[in-house]
């Protein structure tokens, strides 16, 4: 038996594990059978032992488990702590697995890298490069030939259009918009940038920025 993880049982990771269990069974016919279940770390108390039908596991237990194969994906909101826990599992014990809605679309010649949480009606357009895990909350969507990083987040209804670069860590708030310059020239939201709720981002921000407004603009009081 093949052995899936959410690591992340807080209201985000219970509204991904149903996306999980529909991109397990159509996806991966030879885990039909498998069990999917909530892992926390192990310095975390377990909330219960199970949650909406799955077992939850510490890591330790997840890890230890008696399986042919183990996958897992990270449904928590922090980026940082995202790259920590995906660095922090041993490659020969647990491999990272993508979660796609069944309602999701992706065109042509786009790559999106490992660990990534598509939800409900997400797009992806063609070309378009995403790192590792990315989280895609519903109705985000990243526009063709963008280039997005690392442990990037849009919230839901972020959207940047066509050649926009985002790069790792960055944060894209709900409802906002990455428009593309003119003259091939992209908007480039910077390492660990914030761009609030329902900002309009016109220009490139700068690494670890916050940005709120339209058109965006810095709060410098807020850093």
């Amino acid at each position: 038996m093949n052995l899936f993880g959410i690591v992340g049982a807080g209201g985000f990771g219970k509204d991904v594990m149903p996306l999980a269990r529909h991109w397990i069974v159509t996806q991966h016919a030879n885990n039909r059978n498998a069990e999917l279940v909530f892992v926390v770390e192990n310095n975390y108390p377990i909330p219960e032992k199970i949650i909406n039908g799955h077992r939850v596991l510490s890591m330790d237990e997840f890890l230890s488990a008696t399986a042919s194969e183990r996958r897992f994906n990270i449904a928590i909101s922090s980026s940082r702590e995202r790259e920590r826990i995906a660095n922090s599992v041993p490659a020969d014990l647990a491999r990272p697995f993508s979660i796609f809605a069944p309602n999701h679309v992706s065109l042509d010649g786009y790559t999106v890298g490992e660990g990534a949480i598509l939800c409900s009606f997400t797009h992806i357009g063609s070309n378009a490069r995403i790192g590792r895990f990315f989280h895609g909350n519903a109705f985000s969507s990243v526009a063709h030939d963008c280039v997005v990083g690392d442990f990037v987040t849009f919230a839901a209804g972020a959207r940047c259009l066509g050649r926009a670069v985002v790069e790792d860590h960055a944060y894209i708030g709900a409802g906002a918009l990455i428009r593309n310059a003119e003259n091939n020239r992209p908007v480039v939201v910077g390492r660990g940038a914030l761009v609030g709720m329902g900002a309009v981002v016109t220009e490139s921000v700068p690494p670890g920025a916050i940005i709120v407004g339209n058109p965006g603009r810095v709060r410098n009081d807020l850093q």
